[in-house]
């Protein structure tokens, strides 16, 4: 009875770890989501401009001018490192998603032993209500509106 309980509440804590590794690696692709957005804009950007135009880089307080070819290569090459980094972490999605759904399968089956593992022996025999009201109310009269006579 211990045992099946232990195992579980080790297989809750396991699914409850990869939930909330899953969240996290959810969050991160949409923060990438979020730079390639902007990378794109800024490259759309770029596209309109002359060759010959004034293109300023913000490094801490500095504007400093930049070079059109220089600026297209650093937002290529960041849209590049981006679109492997979300396609890494769709990777880790999948993987966690996986192992999930393997978790589900090899789950021990729950049957007539889990009300057991939990101390609920005579489950099938408590009315449903016995299980939802506290004994105080269990044996009281409820008017419930309506009288006695009809």
């Amino acid at each position: 009875m211990a045992d099946l309980q232990r195992q579980l509440q080790a297989l809750s804590d396991e699914h409850q770890k990869l939930e909330t590794e899953l969240q996290e690696i959810v969050q991160a692709r949409e923060k990438l989501e979020s730079q390639q957005q902007e990378n794109k804009s800024v490259q759309k950007e770029f596209n309109t401009l002359e060759d010959d135009a004034n293109i300023y880089k913000l490094v801490g307080p500095i504007l400093l001018k930049q070079d059109k070819r220089d600026a297209v290569m650093a937002v290529d090459g960041r849209l590049d490192f981006i679109e492997k980094e979300i396609s890494r972490i769709e990777k880790q999605i999948n993987d966690i998603q996986e192992q999930s759904e393997k978790m589900k399968i090899e789950s021990p089956p729950m049957g007539a032993s889990f009300p057991l593992a939990f101390g609920l022996d005579d489950i099938e025999t408590t009315p449903s209500w016995r299980l939802r009201f506290p004994l105080d109310i269990q044996h009281s009269e409820v008017n419930l509106g309506h009288s006695g006579a009809e």
